[in-house]
């Protein structure tokens, strides 16, 4: 009988436990907005063509209702390699958005010259600052996270980061985005005024702690790439 009844106890503080950290996972957002980080690389002698598409798919999703905005960037050092970060004012905007003809065309003229798949993954907010002004020198980072330990609360660590890196000199924008469908996948969008404010802050103090910490629990290696602005 005592057996059973210390069972019945790790079973529960287990039960407790899975749901603790199943609640740390999860997205812990009110707002409605959504988003779509997507990455792309065409052939390099196909650069042009693939500007022009994602330039013309931009232009045309700007009349989409519940369009809020949509960047395009290029990684720095690896032409014909792109990304764009979308917001649409809820998940019903943005599924009909990928609905649209201008989306299926943008996918088909992609598709005649890409070198590999056209990656999307959605989002909601966990850490969102104001839209920022850029200049031509500022660099734009992209850094997935994926977290795959339990014991780390992820979103409190994210947000401290965002708190601390924000007061860095030189930086526009710092934004975090957490997977809808993925919730310990993370997305971390900057943007400094150039490359030496960058640095500085990769040299600070509190950044060298955030990795320090996160690096433990990684599912997978942060996959950090720095971009310019396609205008």
């Amino acid at each position: 009988m005592r057996n059973r009844y210390v069972v019945y106890f790790l079973l529960t503080i287990t039960l407790l436990s899975s749901k603790v950290a199943a609640q740390n996972r999860g997205v812990l957002t009110t707002d409605p907005a959504f988003f779509a980080v997507s990455y792309v690389e065409v052939m390099p002698g196909s650069r042009a063509a693939g500007v022009a598409a994602l330039k013309q798919y931009r232009d045309a999703s700007r009349k989409d209702e519940g369009f809020v905005s949509l960047e395009l960037f290029e990684q720095i050092g690896w032409p014909a390699h792109f990304a764009l970060v979308e917001k649409w004012a809820d998940q019903k905007a943005f599924d009909a958005h990928g609905m649209a003809m201008h989306t299926k065309q943008m996918l088909t003229k992609l598709d005649a010259i890409r070198v590999g798949p056209y990656d999307q993954r959605s989002y909601r907010t966990l850490a969102i600052g104001p839209a920022p002004a850029v200049n031509d020198r500022a660099i734009v980072v992209l850094t997935h996270v994926d977290i795959g330990g339990r014991d780390l609360d992820a979103p409190a660590l994210l947000k401290k980061m965002v708190e601390d890196s924000r007061k860095d000199e030189g930086n526009v924008r710092l934004d975090v985005l957490q997977g809808s469908t993925r919730p310990n996948h993370f997305t971390i969008v900057e943007t400094w005024q150039n490359q030496k404010a960058f640095d500085a802050h990769n040299a600070a103090a509190h950044t060298r702690q955030f990795r320090d910490t996160v690096n433990p629990v990684l599912g997978s290696p942060m996959d950090q790439r720095l971009f310019k602005v396609l205008e």
